[in-house]
């Protein structure tokens, strides 16, 4: 496939990196290349299989836009814009693209969401939760997208309507670590997903790129993770 990395971050560098290795070809296309769009035209995406954006909050819904209207796929790691989650599944599924986003593309943290979610039985047995994150210092959004899908993926599971308080850290160069804390006066459950680089983010990426190459709809990558 040919794939065009949004995004000249250490997450999105290395995405193109992983396509390389995996027979796809990868051009990356950072902020001074992309001024107004310009990189985003249908002329300019003539030949791309599939956009991938590791961009910013401020900038990644103009970039879906530009490329549902140009009639391209797109796999989105950003974070930070999900309050516009609906229009955006609005304007994919009515201009019959594909788009695969999530909070993160590593195999690892969506098991972790999974056991998060069999550990909320505990908040029926009398314990209390909190999550929290941990990313370098870097990371402009904050609580991160990661912690607040696993607040909802608890909240949805208990049955509650509360949600579990998120506190955030940012230091040094931490590259992402999540814990949920569930405590009780009998003892305490602690729940840890610490991410050794960007690796996983990366592959998780390229791989959802491959599996929405040709369809269409708008998917969360923890549904279709497991198809990869």
């Amino acid at each position: 496939m040919n794939l065009l990395l949004l995004g000249r971050g250490k997450t999105g560098s290395l995405a193109a990196e992983v396509a390389l290795q995996r027979g796809h070809s990868a051009q990356v296309v950072g902020a001074a290349e992309n001024a107004g769009f310009g990189a985003l035209t249908a002329e300019k995406l003539q030949g791309i299989d599939v956009v991938i954006d590791f961009t910013a909050p401020s900038c990644v819904v103009e970039h879906i836009e530009a490329c549902v209207k140009a009639g391209k796929n797109m796999v989105v790691g950003t974070t930070g814009w999900y309050g516009e989650l609906d229009r955006v599944r609005k304007l994919v599924e009515s201009n019959g693209t594909g788009l695969v986003y999530a909070a993160n593309f590593s195999v690892g943290v969506n098991l972790f969401l999974e056991v998060a979610r069999a550990a909320t039985a505990a908040l029926r047995h009398e314990y209390s939760g909190q999550i929290f994150e941990r990313h370098h210092v870097h990371k402009k959004d904050a609580p991160s997208g990661t912690a607040i899908a696993i607040q909802r993926v608890i909240r949805e599971a208990s049955g509650k309507d509360e949600n579990l308080e998120i506190t955030s850290f940012r230091e040094g160069e931490v590259v992402g670590m999540h814990e949920v804390v569930l405590d009780s006066s009998a003892d305490t459950i602690y729940l840890c997903h610490d991410a050794k680089s960007r690796r996983g983010f990366a592959d998780g990426a390229v791989r959802a790129a491959e599996w929405i190459a040709g369809k269409k709809g708008f998917y969360d990558f923890k549904d279709v993770w497991r198809e990869l």
